[in-house]
């Protein structure tokens, strides 16, 4: 193939280099040029996670290039730390409930004190073993707490809590308990590996932590990393940009090859916002991108919240038949912890037999939760309370009709709308996007630097805010759609660039039934809900199947059908399991 000069001169660099890619720039293909132009080396290639490890070793294998070998950082760790220690790793982190167990945490006269102390014993650990430091005592925890009510609660029992870090991470360390992922990669920094390789290619270093880019730096091999400064938004774990972090020799890769000049305008003007946090933004994109077949439409949002509202006003149109959902779609319910927005809401309805979650049933009410979300910043259990205090009962239904319409992974490319969040689709192109009205705007950083003082505005956060909307904007191939409120200021809409239809726009403003201040709600059922006005068929999960395991979305269907009063017996038919396997399930819920 034909590269273009910038690619050529990578190519051909040699030492140590760093790559500044613009989204869409075919850094891949000069990543794998540059390991076919040294047959003779052994090259490591490390990939940003599983997925783009796996395209990654198909597109190195397909070329005959067995001289690189492809790991992601934690598949490299895992190899040096668990199988050497025997630990036992756990797929998913420790909830705050369990932590409070594993550590015996003591209450005190302030309300749920220890799950507080446990949700920020979680943090620090995470912040630890992504960091590059070789102790606890090395980091300042409240370096990373922002809330005032947080900041009050950690400076009061900072102590306990950096203690508490030590103690769980103690814990893993001699496998008296399950090890998380981001303590095996933090082992594996402390032991300062020597890797035999003679270059060592890392993709998207923008989003490396502290703890990875700490080994990259120090391996004796010929080191390249590659990256987009301006796709950085993985700073809540802790990432850091590592591309200004290398002093290495700089290459552009500038040429985008995914979208035409109007969208590469379009992404340029929304990095100028950053003047607005006093970020100077000299950046070039050509867009050179020649896609004319409409194959792919998505809705891009900036959080769950903002994409369930979309997703509702794009089904009770009643125009699409099917829909995606990026990632698991029952994801886009759960909390990272495992707390159902179920939960969240049986405790806004006053069900406390029906909560599951140990934390949430240790709520008094909804303002108790609300107290605790702002004494943790606990922001994916703040979004649940915006959805359950917007949609109520409704919540049910509303899912189910979106689950209705969902296709499975495989006919993806049959869905009339993939719907998603920035970062579940980073890496992932449309041909045509519409943007969510729940982005960062030029309008509110103007106001951000008007109203407030320069040392109290969060630098870092607005700059990733930027970044957000840059990503989604860059994942258009063809045609972007954006709100009017979000549209750069003298901007001009173009064939590329455009507005969203009025009526969409306005129907996007009212939305559900009585929303909190807003004019001429739009109903989206015809008849009046209550939790037993739906059926309760799941569209893409076979449960005829009695082999598979009750799994969280699974008893969360159990529990509103139970909840509902339908007898056990058309449970039983609906899951196709028997009677007393139902019974059994419902006893061990505590549903009885």
């Amino acid at each position: 193939m034909q590269l273009t000069a910038e690619q050529n001169a990578i190519v051909h660099s040699t030492g140590n280099i760093r790559i500044n890619a613009v989204a869409g720039s075919g850094k891949t293909t000069t990543i794998i040029e540059y390991a076919r132009a040294r047959p003779d080396s052994r090259i490591l290639y490390l990939a940003f996670n599983k997925a783009v490890k796996l395209e990654a070793v198909r597109k190195f294998a397909a070329l005959g290039l067995d001289h690189v070998k492809v790991e992601t950082a934690h598949s490299l760790a895992y190899k040096h730390i668990v199988f050497r220690h025997q630990y036992k790793v756990r797929a998913q982190g420790y909830k705050t409930a369990e932590i409070v167990s594993l550590l015996g945490l003591p209450g005190s006269g302030e309300r749920h004190a220890e799950y507080i102390l446990a949700n920020h014993i979680n943090k620090f650990v995470s912040y630890f073993c992504n960091s590059d430091k070789q102790r606890v005592q090395d980091l300042n925890y409240l370096d990373i707490v922002t809330d005032t009510q947080a900041k009050t609660f950690v400076k009061t029992f900072y102590h306990q809590i950096e203690q508490q870090t030590r103690l769980l991470l103690a814990k893993m360390d001699k496998g008296e308990i399950e090890v998380i992922h981001d303590f095996y990669l933090k082992k594996f920094q402390l032991l300062a590996p020597q890797l035999s390789f003679d270059h060592i290619l890392f993709d998207e270093g923008q989003d490396a932590s502290a703890a990875m880019l700490d080994v990259f730096f120090k391996q004796p091999a010929t080191k390249v990393i590659v990256g987009d400064t301006h796709q950085q938004i993985y700073g809540w774990r802790f990432a850091v940009n590592s591309l200004e972090k290398a002093d290495f020799k700089t290459y552009q890769l500038s040429t985008s090859f995914r979208f035409g000049q109007d969208i590469a305008d379009l992404a340029m003007r929304v990095l100028t916002c950053k003047q607005y946090i006093d970020r100077d933004v000299a950046v070039s994109i050509k867009g050179k991108g020649t896609s004319k077949e409409l194959k792919s439409k998505a809705v891009i949002a900036r959080s769950n919240l903002g994409l369930l509202l979309m997703a509702i006003n794009y089904v009770t149109e009643g125009k699409l038949k099917r829909v995606y959902f990026e990632g698991n779609i029952n994801s886009y319910t759960y909390a990272d912890e495992g707390t159902s927005l179920y939960d969240v809401l049986n405790l806004y309805q006053d069900n406390r037999s029906l909560i599951r979650d140990s934390l949430i049933n240790g709520m008094k009410d909804m303002k108790d939760l609300e107290d605790y979300i702002e004494k943790t910043e606990d922001m994916q259990l703040s979004m649940m309370v915006e959805v359950v205090k917007e949609y109520g009962d409704e919540i049910p239904a509303i899912i189910k009709s979106i689950r209705d319409k969902h296709v499975k992974d495989e006919d993806k490319d049959k869905a009339d709308m993939v719907f998603s969040t920035v970062h579940r689709c980073k890496g992932i192109e449309y041909d045509e996007v519409q943007l969510a009205d729940d982005f960062i705007t030029e309008e509110r950083l103007k106001k951000i630097k008007e109203e407030k003082k320069k040392e109290d505005i969060n630098i870092s956060k607005l700059n990733e805010e930027i970044n957000l909307l840059y990503v989604a904007v860059t994942r258009a191939k063809q045609h972007i759609f954006v709100p009017d409120a979000m549209m750069p200021e003298g901007f001009p809409y173009s064939a590329q660039v455009k507005a969203l239809p009025f009526k969409k726009q306005q129907k996007q403003q009212t939305g559900n039934v009585a929303q909190k201040g807003r004019q001429g709600p739009v109903k989206i059922f015809k008849t009046p809900l209550t939790k037993r006005s739906f059926s309760y068929d799941t569209v893409g999960d076979d449960y005829r199947d009695s082999s598979k395991s009750w799994t969280n979305e699974r008893d969360d269907e159990l529990t509103i059908m139970h909840g509902d009063g339908v007898s056990i017996a058309e449970i039983a038919d609906h899951f196709g399991c028997t009677k007393g396997a139902v019974k059994s399930r419902i006893k061990k819920l505590g549903l009885e």
